[in-house]
């Protein structure tokens, strides 16, 4: 009988990933071919990180879906037009950094108070550190922002064309006291963390003489999203195991010279597997993550497979040690209750539909 209740589970959470799956991507394709199609491949980054809205609300009933998608899409985009601005201007690496240091902070204390999930700042981050590099010819900010809002705004309405109605849902007053993530201690000593690893990250990447410091700040970020101490590192294992396995995709599918078009429509599909994963196998979504963010990257700014895997690696690897570091010093205030909230929360999103 166990056996049948655990194969029926299993069913139903793997029926339940593939949808996740498939909206998220959905949320992409549409954007994505409508530059390809205008040959504008290289803008495919801007599209990618608007449509990373549509991975808040993973299983949530149809109004709770809005109020974290929104709320994701809204930090997702601060990061997105902070990184666009960056390189208008042409901010140097170590104004990067402390933009990046100050986003973290906000960020962290924002997805802390409303429960966001995926947890913490990262993708916002992530989007601040890798647009604060790209080359200012490749539009205006206002149309480099708009090309995001628009993806963003694409994945909420999907997000509501697939959600079920559920239950009627308490006040959104009432939601956010629930889905708290942390105490409101606990928080400011998780955005500290993140204000210090994300710091240090960036300075060592700077020593080190790399170029691109957002690898090293993007790998401290998402090592620190995991709840407690245990749980970021085995975060930062499997970042960095997926990162390499990743990194092997990418240069077998650069070493051909596939046309730009061509490297478009592979990030497009390299979503869907990326997000089908990321829940069983976080170092197994990275193998599908990380070709997806590089390609999309060598699209908007060519810098040769070299390079991009060099920084890539030794990034992503100061950024787990720094942030692994940070997380043993800057300790949770208390890891009981903090546990105990992250996991009433992860059992909330499971029974959510």
């Amino acid at each position: 009988m166990r056996s049948v209740t655990a194969l029926g589970e299993a069913r139903r959470r793997a029926m339940a990933d593939w949808a996740h799956a498939a909206r998220v991507s959905a949320g992409l394709v549409l954007p994505g071919l409508a530059l390809v199609l205008a040959g504008r491949p290289e803008l495919l980054i801007y599209a990618v990180f608007g449509s990373f809205a549509g991975m808040y609300g993973r299983a949530e009933t149809r109004a709770l879906r809005l109020l974290h998608q929104t709320q994701g899409a809204l930090l997702l985009l601060t990061g997105t037009v902070v990184g666009i601005t960056l390189a208008q201007v042409g901010a140097d690496r170590p104004t990067v950094i402390l933009a990046a240091v100050v986003f973290s902070i906000g960020g962290s204390l924002v997805a802390d108070f409303f429960g966001l999930r995926p947890e913490g700042p990262f993708y916002g981050v992530f989007a601040l550190g890798a647009l604060a590099g790209m080359p200012t010819d490749l539009g205006s900010a206002t149309s480099l922002s708009l090309i995001a809002l628009a993806s963003a705004a694409l994945a909420l309405v999907i997000g509501q064309l697939t959600a079920g109605p559920g239950r009627p849902e308490k006040s959104v007053v009432a939601i956010v006291r629930e889905q708290r993530l942390r105490s409101r201690q606990g928080a400011l000593a998780h955005a500290v963390r993140y204000a210090a690893a994300v710091a240090l990250a960036g300075e060592a990447a700077l020593l080190c003489g790399l170029e691109h410091v957002n690898w090293a700040i993007a790998g401290a970020a998402v090592t620190l999203a995991a709840a407690d101490s245990r749980g970021r590192l085995l975060r930062g294992i499997h970042r960095v195991v997926g990162t390499i396995a990743g990194l092997v995709v990418t240069a077998l599918v650069l070493a051909p010279g596939f046309t730009p078009r061509t490297l478009a429509v592979a990030v497009i599909c390299l979503l869907f597997p990326t997000e089908l994963f990321m829940a069983v196998n976080y170092a197994l979504a990275l193998s599908f993550f990380t070709p997806m963010i590089m390609l999309m990257t060598e699209l908007a700014e060519p810098i040769g497979v070299g390079e991009l895997v060099k920084d890539r690696a030794l990034g992503t690897m100061l950024g787990v040690v720094i942030a692994l570091a940070v997380s043993l010093v800057v300790r949770d205030l208390s890891p009981g209750a903090e546990a105990s909230r992250a996991g009433a929360a992860d059992r909330a999103i499971d029974s959510g539909s």
